[in-house]
């Protein structure tokens, strides 16, 4: 497969590059920062630099096209401002989809967030809540699109090494999931048709990825 994610040098970003070209995928990561490329062809995939924020449908299809799968995982990060969680978790989010279907990739996982269909009923402006809305309204369009399409939502991150064990369900529950296992998993839904149209949910359990993503 050719895989293009977007958010190329984040952490599951990367720890996915390295499963998937392990295999013997092709992986391009969409980079804002030059200085990121070698992160990523260290990690056996190439880099293509696109700043998600200031391009436009066209250039980023520009990467796209001929990929099996898109994945967004992208975010504008803890140490960003409000403004940054919708023109990145929302805006780029919304490009990259956009870019998938004018090129025809109908293979389009996003990661989204825990939590994040608390974000209607929620009305303060506190910048997590600000976080997510952008991730619900993220879910909200691509939901809206013709794409074959699935959103992940883990739950807390951590740093831990991967057990390889996992509870993914459409609901699971407040958890914790390393990014190793995230990543694995993320790996698994690129062929996984049972997760097409599913907004699922992912923390760390007991069952061993591979039987989690059979079992949908």
């Amino acid at each position: 497969m050719r895989v293009v994610i977007a958010g190329g040098h984040g952490q599951i970003a990367l720890r996915l590059t390295r499963l998937l070209a392990g295999d013997g995928h092709e992986v391009v990561g969409l980079v804002r920062n030059p200085d990121h490329e070698g992160d990523l062809t260290a990690a056996g995939g190439q880099a293509a630099v696109l700043d998600l924020e200031q391009a436009d449908a066209a250039a980023v299809a520009g990467v796209l096209s001929g990929a099996d799968v898109a994945i967004f995982a992208a975010g504008a990060g803890p140490g960003s401002g409000n403004a940054r969680k919708d023109t990145v978790d929302r805006g780029a989010a919304a490009l990259f989809a956009d870019a998938s279907e004018q090129t025809g990739v109908r293979r389009h996982i996003q990661v989204g967030s825990m939590g994040a269909d608390r974000a209607p009923s929620l009305t303060d402006d506190e910048t997590f809540t600000v976080y997510l809305r952008a991730k619900w309204a993220a879910e909200e369009d691509l939901r809206s699109r013709d794409l074959d399409w699935t959103v992940l939502r883990p739950g807390s991150l951590t740093n831990d090494p991967g057990t390889g064990q996992v509870l993914l369900a459409d609901k699971t529950g407040n958890g914790r999931i390393s990014r190793d296992d995230v990543a694995l998993v993320l790996a698994g839904l690129c062929d996984t048709p049972a997760s097409i149209g599913r907004t699922l949910e992912l923390v760390a359990g007991q069952t061993p990825v591979a039987e989690a993503l059979t079992t949908l």
